[in-house]
């Protein structure tokens, strides 16, 4: 029974729709009506800009954090690493379900990759940080946050089968499942970027222009 009840607190804390919040609180308007009509960090850098898109980014990822920490409320949890690394993958998942389907804003919500990093961070942070690293490169590069997400997402995936060769195996099958949640929910940025029409981050802009000037 407190099992469940934590799932519940997990879902409704990563139910919160940061993005949602920000663009009515302070915009006037719902995030969900502009650009890709997602709830996410990624939309609101495109929509918003990149300080609030990097605002929203880093919420988004506390919720996961917080949500998969919960556990920390039942001291037996803490001596029974097994059970606490089932619970926490529980927990993560719940917060990143309660992000794509937010009871706070309709149901509609975003595709929940920064909660999931911060899932990932509360549960392995060598791992979560190694991602990190990898979206900030692809994002350098690219300007694509979508591109990013999608990567850090496989390198997870590589990173806990291969690299780190976990033996829990709840834990390699997350690590699966999160890769392909990833790709799933990001197939039409895939397809915007095969056609060239996915939109880059407001980022790097300096860059660019002195990109364009040397050519």
């Amino acid at each position: 029974m407190k099992e469940i009840i934590l799932i519940i607190a997990a879902y409704l804390i990563g139910s919160i729709p940061t993005s949602v919040w920000v663009s009515k609180r302070f915009f006037g308007i719902d995030i969900r009506d502009y650009g890709s009509g997602n709830a996410g960090a990624t939309n609101t850098y495109r929509v918003l800009g990149s300080k609030w898109g990097t605002f929203v980014m880093i919420m988004d990822m506390l919720k996961g954090v917080v949500a998969t920490s919960l556990y920390i409320l039942y001291p037996e949890y803490l001596t029974n690493e097994l059970h606490r690394t089932n619970l926490m993958i529980g927990l993560g998942l719940a917060a990143v379900l309660g992000h794509i389907f937010p009871i706070w804003a309709g149901f509609k919500g975003g595709k929940g990759v920064a909660t999931l990093f911060g899932m990932a961070l509360a549960i392995q942070p060598i791992v979560a940080v190694s991602c990190v690293g990898v979206f900030l490169i692809v994002l350098y590069l690219t300007r694509f946050v979508s591109l990013s997400s999608i990567l850090a997402g496989v390198a997870f995936m590589v990173l806990i089968l291969f690299i780190f060769n976990e033996k829990e195996t709840l834990y390699r099958i997350f690590a699966v499942i999160v890769a392909l949640m990833i790709i799933l929910t990001h197939q039409k940025n895939i397809s915007r970027i095969i056609k060239g029409t996915e939109s880059k981050v407001p980022i790097l802009k300096h860059r660019d222009k002195r990109k364009k000037r040397n050519e």
